[in-house]
């Protein structure tokens, strides 16, 4: 396939270097934003490699009514700006609503649209509006065929800059496996395809007004999907995980992104270098 532009020097292909999407889940501070910024711009320079921050402004799907949601779209916005006017780095976040879209486009890089609204066409046309490329999560309760519809309905509007993600999906109850050949799949829609190694070890709801998961598997995942050959791999990091307002059994440590990240391209290099 061809390569896909989603920033002013980022372009992503399924058959070149792998870019990476890290940041913590959720806004929680100005300062814990920019203290992953610097060290995630940091690792970038170190090994090469192109980094787009992560990091929401809003979290709407959480289990309960009492979970910390963020700080808002304004505020969240202000911080995220600041990350990239300081950091120079792009950005990607999700957003939750058809009408949020154009004000989250004056900002980011990339939209990206949460798997829950993954078919919400309503959801899928207004980012494609924007012309910004457009992160897809792949709904958890979607098959890989499926987002072929999904593909339809933003290049209606006439963007064709989408990018697919795999997150895992649903295994009964409480519980997500990832299926590797969704992974081919999705490569043979024609699109850049991204690797969700945080949210595929998610356990959805499992300590009833919050969710679980294990963040012991997420590099193990993301080893597997580098060696099927995707474009990127998305890490939510955080520097002090256990603490973390949200995903907190998830979320890997923000000091031993470097050590994965070397890894990480060993692994990328060997696969696309065949």
């Amino acid at each position: 396939m061809t390569r896909m532009k989603i920033s002013d020097r980022i372009s992503v292909a399924n058959d070149s270097e792998f870019f990476l999407i890290a940041g913590p889940c959720v806004i929680e501070s100005e300062e814990q934003v920019l203290e992953t910024a610097e060290t995630l711009k940091t690792v970038g320079e170190t090994h090469d490699i192109d980094v787009v921050f992560k990091s929401s402004f809003d979290k709407a799907n959480r289990s309960s009514i009492d979970s910390y949601r963020g700080p808002g779209l304004d505020r969240g916005l202000e911080i995220l700006q600041m990350v990239k006017t300081r950091y120079d780095l792009p950005i990607i976040t999700d957003f939750h609503t058809p009408d949020q879209a154009s004000r989250v486009a004056d900002v980011v890089d990339v939209l990206q649209v949460p798997a829950f609204l993954s078919r919400q066409t309503d959801m899928l046309t207004a980012a494609g509006e924007t012309g910004l490329p457009i992160n897809v999560k792949k709904g958890q309760f979607l098959s890989a065929e499926g987002m072929e519809n999904v593909v339809d309905k933003i290049e209606s509007t006439g963007n064709e800059r989408i990018l697919l993600c795999e997150r895992g999906a649903m295994y009964g109850y409480n519980n997500l496996v990832v299926d590797f050949r969704n992974i081919d799949i999705m490569k043979d829609i024609g699109k850049p395809v991204v690797f969700d190694t945080t949210h595929s070890v998610q356990r959805p709801g499992s300590h009833g007004d919050s969710s679980g998961g294990d963040r012991r598997f997420a590099p193990t995942l993301a080893r597997a999907a580098l060696a099927t050959g995707v474009a990127g791999i998305f890490a939510e990091v955080h520097p002090d995980p256990p603490s973390a307002k949200c995903d907190a059994a998830t979320q890997l440590p923000l000091s031993r992104v470097d050590s994965l990240v070397e890894q990480w391209l060993a692994i990328d290099s060997t696969v696309k270098d065949e």
